[in-house]
């Protein structure tokens, strides 16, 4: 029975010295890279944000006018060539105006409504003709302007393949770099998409007294892929 034990520890003593063998060689060697791609396209389409702002007595006439102007406005947009879609009122506010805050007892002269609108122009050749028939008929307020793709799905498709590829040819550089070679994927993963905001301004495209230039736009995707080490 003593032999019989001894042999038993000793077994037992010798098993978990193979293990961190058996492990390293089950254990996977990988490298890990992130592509980027850029795809560059023409907007064909821009978002204007434009508002009326209007003053009255009392809040009540100070909207009455508001949304006389605003009609007003939205039918110029209309005969423009703008879609009831395409038209969005984004904030409607009406707010006191106060004077004397230098004193102890500031007072409301009158108040002031402001009506914001979010138009999209899918013509964008007609957008500095749009922003200037808006003012005509009484909107006084520009907040801003940006341009995009009415479909940027194809654009973004691209970029991922692009960025497909520059993780490929990444993971090649450092492969050969450690006197190694890349074997099969073992995971992709999709960092997302999105627009470079500073445009690549090229030419106008509007001739209307508001001169509006489109440019370019940066479509950027990310992916990062797992690529397993061969021998």
């Amino acid at each position: 029975m003593r032999v019989l034990s001894t042999l038993i520890l000793s077994t037992a003593l010798a098993f978990p010295a193979l293990v961190p063998a058996f492990a390293e060689d089950a254990m996977t060697r990988t490298i890990s890279v992130t592509g980027t791609g850029t795809i560059e396209a023409a907007p064909d389409m821009a978002t204007l944000m434009i508002g009326v702002t209007t003053q009255g007595d009392t809040a009540a006439a100070a909207l009455a006018a508001n949304s006389a102007a605003t009609d007003a406005v939205i039918a110029r947009l209309t005969a423009s060539g703008i879609e009831a879609r395409d038209m969005q009122t984004s904030n409607l506010s009406i707010n006191p105006n106060w004077t004397g805050y230098d004193s102890s007892t500031p007072t409301i002269s009158g108040y002031v409504a402001n009506n914001m609108l979010t138009v999209r122009v899918r013509k964008l050749d007609t957008t500095g003709a749009v922003l200037d028939a808006a003012v005509a008929d009484g909107a006084n307020t520009l907040n801003g302007m940006t341009f995009g793709l009415a479909d940027p799905d194809p654009a973004y498709n691209e970029a991922r393949k692009e960025a497909v590829a520059d993780a490929r040819a990444k993971a090649e550089l450092l492969a050969e770099a450690a006197g190694v070679k890349i074997g099969a994927v073992l995971s992709i993963s999709d960092g997302g998409a999105m627009t470079d905001p500073a445009p690549m301004y090229r030419d106008a495209v509007s001739a209307s007294p508001v001169p509006v230039v489109g440019g370019e736009l940066g479509l950027v995707a990310s992916v990062t892929v797992t690529y397993e080490i061969g021998e």
